[in-house]
């Protein structure tokens, strides 16, 4: 009679079971990647649009500093609004010609170099900005199919806890056990269930975020077997060198832009010329004579010093600032794979051998309880540890795969930019 109690409640069970682990037709078909998610983000991004057109205006104004000073049109009227033979405009002398302004000092050159270094810091911070767009994205995911992965282990746990209350069922209505035991089955189903709709909603939170992301809506499942891998056990560590990273890309960038501007205030030192051709009317005999001229500014209130001064200040506050961003960088590398590191161990511990024991210890609480070998508690303490166990695997796993992306986005290398 036990045998045969026995089988009924396992193929119970495998039903209620195999009903749990069924998705939604939402989730059907095919895995949606990380791969396809970026891909798509890439393509909807306002970050990476307002990053293309910060590159479009430093190339514009690479344009403008290399265009030299505009000639001015001079017109001059001489001699009228007198008196005496100069009343009115009789005596009128007309002057009209052209004035050229001539640079001086290498001012042109100065503020290209200003607009290279400026353009470069635009293709690095477009570059920082596809970087930021992948970690986000990327978390979007992780926190999306690890949503999905609680949900189905939320049905699954509601299920078995399902299960348990019908066993129960039948072990008080053959008069073996206490009612209570029945009332005690029902609570657990009763907050498995909860947990599957809180899990629901959590999902639906995380999907739509995601979706958000990459601008369009989620279709089909999220990639759990990405979800489940985790990489080998890590050796000693290999050193990344700073200097290659995005952080002191910008860095240097802000070094180059800061020597180039103490170079265009040198060359601002340097007063510039202003000649001038121009034609004069003469009224007395109505003859037309050339007038030639050239004006030099006199730098007696300003002649540039201070601006010098200035310039090397902001020279040397970026050039520390870079041996800043290089300790901080290094710290933090250090830092990101330790964690990583420490991260793929949790989570290879907790979905391996954790789970595992987990698992089997449920399995033999159940056969043990459906048998009459083991009682009520024992099943609940085991299915408790079972749940909590599933809950740390899954949280292990997502802060691993957070690890492993903010760690990638911490030493993402620098575009070379030789070849723009």
């Amino acid at each position: 009679m036990h045998r045969i109690l026995a089988a009924l409640l396992a193929v119970s069970s495998c039903a209620s079971i195999a009903q749990a682990q069924s998705t939604d037709p939402a989730l059907a078909g095919p895995p949606f990647t990380l791969s396809q998610a970026l891909e798509l983000a890439g393509a909807s991004s306002p970050t990476l649009e307002a990053a293309s057109a910060g590159r479009r205006s430093a190339a514009a104004a690479r344009t403008v500093a290399g265009l030299r000073p505009n000639p001015s049109i001079v017109t001059q009227t001489e001699n009228i609004a007198g008196s005496g033979q100069y009343r009115g405009a009789r005596s009128a002398e007309t002057t009209a010609g052209l004035e050229l302004p001539i640079e001086l000092g290498g001012k042109r050159s100065a503020r290209i170099a200003v607009a290279d270094a400026r353009g470069q810091r635009a293709a690095i911070m477009a570059a920082m900005a596809a970087a930021d767009l992948r970690l986000v994205v990327t978390q979007a995911y992780v926190e999306a199919v690890a949503a999905e992965r609680r949900l189905l282990t939320a049905r699954e746990q509601a299920a078995l806890a399902g299960e348990a209350l019908r066993a129960a069922r039948v072990r008080v209505r053959a008069g073996r056990v206490s009612p209570m035991e029945e009332q005690r089955a029902d609570v657990v189903r009763i907050n498995a269930e909860a947990a599957v709709e809180r899990a629901t909603r959590t999902l639906e939170v995380a999907r739509g975020n995601l979706a958000r992301r990459i601008g369009q809506p989620i279709a089909g499942s999220l990639d759990l077997a990405w979800f489940d891998q985790v990489s080998p056990a890590y050796g000693p560590t290999q050193s990344i060198d700073p200097g290659s990273t995005l952080a002191m890309a910008a860095a240097q960038a802000d070094v180059i832009t800061a020597d180039a501007q103490v170079r265009l205030a040198r060359s601002q030192r340097v007063p510039d010329i202003r000649v001038s051709a121009s034609a004069r009317r003469l009224a007395a005999t109505n003859d037309t004579a050339a007038v030639f001229g050239v004006s030099i500014p006199f730098p007696v209130f300003n002649n540039g010093s201070a601006a010098i001064a200035q310039a090397r200040a902001d020279r040397d506050q970026s050039d520390a600032q870079s041996r800043i961003v290089a300790l901080e960088t290094a710290q933090a590398i250090a830092a990101a794979e330790a964690e990583v590191a420490n991260a793929a161990t949790t989570a290879r511990t907790a979905s391996g051998p954790a789970l595992a024991a987990a698992q089997e210890s449920a399995r033999i609480a159940r056969i043990g309880y459906r048998e009459g070998k083991f009682g009520q508690l024992d099943l609940l303490d085991a299915e408790r540890t079972l749940s909590e166990t599933r809950a740390a695997a899954i949280d292990a796993l997502a802060a691993y795969h957070d690890a492993l992306a903010r760690r990638d986005r911490l030493t993402t290398a620098a575009p070379d930019l030789t070849k723009d």
